[in-house]
């Protein structure tokens, strides 16, 4: 037990200093690297060069491609504001419907999908919840639905890097944890879009109505991540899921239009947006869409191409290391950079104006950088020196065959502690499939629970203090009460998602 308590003092540590002290996660990280490296030396017999060069491995994972799509995508989203596309993009949206349940499924769902595909990051709750209570729809309620929208889209977020992070972690297929993660979202995410029309109309009857948009938005969403998933991977799941669901809205809303007033909102016009102002609005997520396919296994011949266009470095020397490979340009940070410079000048934004918003988003990301580069480092730490192992067989010995059942819950335990599907992909990840392979899971069966670990993540993110304050912070209610609120509700929505997850990947473990 003295083994176990120092296998996951790293872990408890983020508990108790996220949880209960309220640190910022860049502050508290690299507490829990150095907890992980002592106990490493000091309980696990790992010698210190092993260590340091788990570190280097740790970091060199999350420069690249880690950070490089963070960045990246980020950036994205900056010089779109900068140019003023976000807000004709806004506009573009707004014009749908005046009916507040379809603007709800329409900008929380829709494009606050398309944000998390896309950037993720707070972005998908911030900007949607902000632009909701904009419009006149009660602030708490806007953070409320962008919670509950979050849930389908989170472990594809930043162009799947969490998905894509977990399978390099695994050495597995990334098509096949991603369509495994698709699989476990997709009943509870055809459930959200009613669940985000009850909690903003106060109540069932809200649904009353809308019905067919919710279906449409649902469906069209989950059947999408499922089949991008299946055929190309994690990377275009998310944003593609995105795009079809506001096309589904936009489209059922033309044909069927709701008819109750009661949920008309008062508003001010939306600006006119011309064709031409539309196109360049759009165009810079346009091209990383295409230019993200064609780099993709799809086109074999661009993708075998600069795949061969790459680096491999053995960095950590102990047993069970194997070779890193720096990908140059075959990866989606470096297509998304090309493809917002590219935009930019389509646009004919001054290159001094893109170099400053790139400066800008650089210096923002500074404490994700601390976070990242630390949780990561942990997380190899743990895995070489034999942490991870530990804490899987004690899990494996508490609850032996029945640990299916609990391997959403553990994921949650992850978004719920770092707010983040990537960090809790990073930080159990290597947890998760240790635990697999000591109950006799089938390869395949390992990575349906790896994906347990994901999807239990999106539950997670429903509760987590980190969430939960960007989006107070978005609707500018901070320190009102309004985050135990949002607690409260998102305890109800949690508690029954996590058990049916639960359930779904017990039986769903046992086919395979």
């Amino acid at each position: 037990m003295t083994l176990l308590f120092f296998a996951i003092l790293p872990i408890l540590w983020l508990i108790l200093a996220l949880s209960v002290l309220k640190m910022a996660a860049w502050k508290a990280c690299p507490v829990a690297l150095l907890l992980s490296l002592w106990a490493s030396v000091n309980f696990f017999g790992l010698p210190w060069d092993y260590t340091a060069s788990a570190v280097l491995e740790g970091t060199a994972l999350a420069c690249w491609p880690i950070l490089l799509i963070i960045t990246a995508t980020i950036y994205t989203y900056h010089l779109s504001v900068h140019t003023g596309g976000m807000e004709r993009i806004k506009a573009m949206l707004t014009s749908v419907s005046s009916d507040y349940r379809i603007l709800i499924l329409l900008i929380a769902l829709g494009f606050g999908g398309f944000l998390e595909g896309m950037a993720g990051f707070g972005t998908a709750v911030a900007i949607p919840a902000s632009m909701l209570a904009g419009m006149g729809i009660n602030p708490v309620c806007a953070v409320a639905v962008c919670l509950v929208a979050n849930f389908v889209p989170s472990a594809y977020g930043s162009i799947g890097i969490p998905l894509v992070t977990l399978s390099g972690i695994m050495g597995t297929d990334p098509v096949q944890l991603a369509t495994y993660v698709a699989l476990q979202v997709s009943i509870l995410g055809m459930f959200c879009p009613f669940l985000m029309v009850a909690i903003a109309g106060g109540g069932w009857r809200a649904v009353k109505g809308v019905v067919p948009v919710c279906l449409a938005a649902g469906g069209s969403y989950v059947l999408t991540q499922l089949g991008v998933s299946f055929f190309l991977g994690p990377e275009l799941a998310g944003v593609a899921g995105a795009i079809c669901t506001m096309g589904a809205i936009v489209g059922v809303v033309r044909f069927c239009p709701p008819q109750e007033d009661s949920y008309v909102l008062q508003r001010d016009d939306a600006p006119s947006v011309s064709k031409e102002q539309a196109f360049f609005a759009w165009l810079p997520f346009v091209l990383i869409f295409i230019l993200l396919l064609l780099t993709s296994k799809l086109v074999p011949a661009i993708y075998d191409s600069i795949s061969q266009i790459r680096t491999s470095v053995l960095i950590y020397k102990g047993e069970g290391g194997s070779p890193y490979t720096f990908h140059w340009i075959a990866t989606p940070g470096m297509v998304i950079f090309f493809a917002t410079f590219l935009s930019g000048c389509l646009q004919k934004t001054p290159a001094r104006d893109m170099a400053l918003v790139l400066r800008k988003t650089i210096t923002s990301l500074r404490p994700t950088f601390v976070t990242i580069v630390s949780i990561i480092a942990t997380a190899k730490v743990m895995g070489y020196s034999g942490m991870t192992t530990t804490i899987a067989d004690h899990t494996v010995a508490a609850t032996g065959l029945l640990y299916p059942a609990i391997a959403a819950f553990i994921g949650s335990v992850g978004g719920f502690i770092t707010g983040s599907a990537t960090s809790t992909c990073i930080l159990l990840g290597k947890l998760q499939m240790d635990a697999a392979i000591a109950i006799g899971a089938t390869e395949s069966m390992q990575v349906w629970i790896a994906a347990a670990n994901a999807t239990g993540a999106c539950a997670g993110k429903l509760i987590a203090p980190q969430s939960i304050a960007i989006g107070v912070a978005a609707i500018g209610a901070v320190g009102r009460g309004n985050e135990s609120q949002l607690l409260v509700l998102g305890m109800k929505i949690y508690l029954p998602f996590i058990i049916l997850l639960g359930l779904l990947v017990y039986f769903g473990s046992g086919l395979l």
